[in-house]
């Protein structure tokens, strides 16, 4: 991966739906070669997916908690997880327990019910969010930030 995909993925990760010629403007391709830029990093897996970014609190999701999860059964909470549309997100992890899920939902009521129905599979403790100060980071620094680093 050189200068160019670097800049492509910068300009793709803050603008999804950017249009491949004005892709192309902005590192300095034609629209042909930075649309073959961008399949092949698709290919390799280096972009994985476009995503749509829905706020929770618009469509009346106004709750959301970590639960960390300690289970014996990891099979049956793992299904228990993917059935369960409030799980946004579960990560293995290291330590103490062996699970870190996002839930969102929509009342603290309902986080509750969750954690209660979570009860037969494990222990856990439920971390609730009272505000994101930092809500999304980009793995890439955004263009300004890199043409500042390399003028450092």
């Amino acid at each position: 991966m050189d200068h160019v995909d670097k800049q492509i993925l910068i300009h793709l990760q803050s603008q999804a739906r950017i249009s491949m010629t004005e892709l192309g403007k902005f590192v300095g391709l034609s629209q042909p070669a930075v649309t073959e830029r961008v399949r092949r990093m698709e290919e390799k897996g280096i972009i994985k997916e476009y995503r749509t970014i829905v706020s929770p609190e618009k469509i009346g999701k106004h709750a959301a908690a970590y639960i960390l999860f300690r289970t014996s059964d990891c099979h049956a909470f793992l299904d228990f997880c993917r059935s369960t549309p409030d799980v946004v997100e579960c990560y293995r992890i290291s330590g103490e327990h062996n699970y870190l899920l996002k839930v969102i939902s929509d009342s603290t009521q309902s986080l509750e019910e969750f954690g209660n129905q979570c009860d037969k599979y494990g222990t856990y403790t439920i971390l609730i969010v009272m505000s994101s100060p930092i809500n999304h980071k980009f793995l890439l620094p955004l263009l300004e930030e890199a043409n500042l680093n390399m003028l450092s």
